[in-house]
């Protein structure tokens, strides 16, 4: 599928063969991580949201959302369930009471590490195939690929705990 260059005469991949590759390789380790975190009672998505909660809460919905790089609807409805959940409790701002913070609970902060543990094991297993040399290399790809189409983060608010 790729092309032939001339320079060195090899065979280059083409961005429909790295779109391919860079597809499977996000589903394989999404649904590992999931299936990781699922054996510690979470998923993927809402240990992203709840660790983000932890890291920098009291926050607004959309300051999750910007954070995690999902949609309010959808930050809204993880929060939702997590509030079910007894790991997030809406607060009232007191400097601006029409404002709603959402805050880990003392259980929430506990779940956010558990997560977090299986998370960092997860990844230390599903990265264990490339040389731990060549990790700030694919960093620096994923971050330049990445760059032009992420959520502007909320003002005072930095990159996701989960995703780097």
């Amino acid at each position: 599928m790729g092309a032939v260059d001339d320079e060195d005469s090899v065979e280059q991949p083409s961005a429909v063969d790295l779109a391919d590759g860079f597809g499977r390789a996000a589903k394989i380790l999404a649904r590992r991580f999931d299936d990781r975190l699922g054996e510690a009672g979470g998923s993927f998505a809402r240990a992203r949201v709840l660790v983000e909660v932890v890291r920098l809460g009291p926050i607004r919905v959309t300051g999750v959302s910007q954070a995690v790089g999902i949609s309010q609807g959808t930050a809204s409805a993880l929060l939702d369930a997590l509030t079910r959940e007894g790991l997030v409790t809406r607060t009232t701002d007191p400097a601006d009471r029409r404002v709603t913070r959402v805050v880990a609970t003392a259980e929430g902060r506990q779940r956010a590490e558990l997560w977090m543990r299986a998370y960092d094991s997860a990844a230390e297993e599903l990265f264990s195939p490339l040389p731990r040399s060549r990790w700030p290399e694919l960093l620096d790809i994923v971050r330049v690929l990445v760059a032009d189409h992420e959520m502007p983060a909320a003002e005072g608010e930095g990159e996701s705990t989960l995703d780097g």
